[in-house]
């Protein structure tokens, strides 16, 4: 599941989660041993684990450890998913992997939830892997021959349960020898791109160049960069894509530039029930992340860990599924006019 040269970022063993700590990164690779429920919920609220996928299959394994603690407490199990589940309200991937698990533990008798859920969440993870092989072959189709493409954030092993989701897709058309290499934005105020991007491009081999998000716009000016590829936390019913802060600027500038804007995530982060994005909750962050260490200590911040990019600036979505463009008319079941991906 993972790829070759890159650490574990979720791994159960001994009846614990250990989660690969991202904030520690690049600087240490350290694990942290989640023990209950509470631990994995401060995990994902810390981003020590991150990404929409990742956080999905904690929550999965979340729940394992919340029926270990429950015993045949039916109802605390359920608050324990209610509490998990809204850790981070923005990424659909995180309820989903609670209700999965879940719903496997309270199909069977008491005193087997545990192992239940633990069987769910693992079903999950190697799911997670095949899902992000398929959309980073696709992605890779969708890369023109012999180009740099710009990325947001992180989107790559680290994010997910396998190979990843653009940077998934960057890693296959490198392989194929058809992808010079990459710029990441830095990615600010907690610099996913500069600490997580950089760091995994390095270990598979992918030639990354880094750059300032605000140099994003002299970047696809210049022709430079012939693809943005970008990952999502939720997707709406009519493309409207909620990802890392600052993508939505990127997609207005690739609109300005004639340059592809690719979003690439699993199925799972599409939410038909919402008709657009503007239903979809914007987590706020604590404003000490954008405000420390320069900024004078009175100073009020404003910091939405999220944007949303209207499905009008997105040239194709990609998914284990198909490949879909505009309109974007995303049902509850994967629709069959997309291009087949996976079996």
């Amino acid at each position: 599941m993972t790829p070759p040269g890159m650490p574990v970022n979720l791994q159960w063993a001994d009846g614990t989660l250990h989660i690969l700590d991202q904030r520690r990164l690049p600087a240490q690779e350290a694990y942290l041993v989640c023990r209950s429920a509470g631990d994995v919920a401060a995990a994902i609220a810390s981003l020590a684990v991150r990404g929409a996928p990742a956080i999905g299959l904690a929550g999965a394994y979340g729940i394992a450890l919340a029926a270990g603690e429950c015993g045949q407490d039916t109802a605390r199990l359920r608050f324990l998913a209610e509490t998990l589940a809204r850790t981070r309200p923005t990424a659909v991937n995180l309820q989903r992997g609670v209700d999965a698990a879940l719903r496997a533990a309270l199909q069977v008798p008491a005193g087997d939830m545990a192992r239940a859920a633990l069987e769910a969440a693992h079903a999950l993870h190697l799911q997670d892997a095949a899902v992000c092989q398929a959309i980073a072959e696709a992605g890779a189709d969708l890369i023109p021959a012999g180009s740099w493409v710009l990325t947001h954030c992180h989107t790559g092993a680290l994010a997910t349960g396998g190979v990843g989701t653009a940077l998934g897709a960057i890693g296959a058309a490198r392989s194929r020898g058809m992808l010079h290499g990459v710029y990441a934005c830095e990615t600010r105020p907690l610099w996913q791109g500069a600490r997580l991007t950089a760091w995994e491009c390095d270990r598979r081999g992918i030639p990354c160049r880094l750059l300032v998000d605000g140099a994003a716009g002299m970047l696809l000016a210049s022709g430079r960069c012939r693809a943005v590829l970008v990952g999502a936390d939720r997707i709406a019913a009519n493309g409207d894509v909620a990802n890392k802060v600052g993508t939505y600027p990127l997609a207005v500038l690739a609109a300005r530039h004639a340059v592809p804007f690719i979003v690439l995530a699993p199925w799972s982060s599409v939410d038909p029930c919402l008709p657009d994005g503007s239903r979809i909750p914007v987590e706020e962050r604590d404003p000490g992340e954008v405000t420390a260490p320069v900024a004078p200590a009175n100073t009020i911040a404003f910091n939405p860990a999220f944007d949303v990019t209207p499905g009008s600036l997105v040239s194709a979505i990609v998914t284990e599924t198909g490949i879909y463009r505009r309109p974007y008319a995303l049902r509850r079941e994967a629709p069959n006019e997309g291009v087949p991906v996976a079996p």
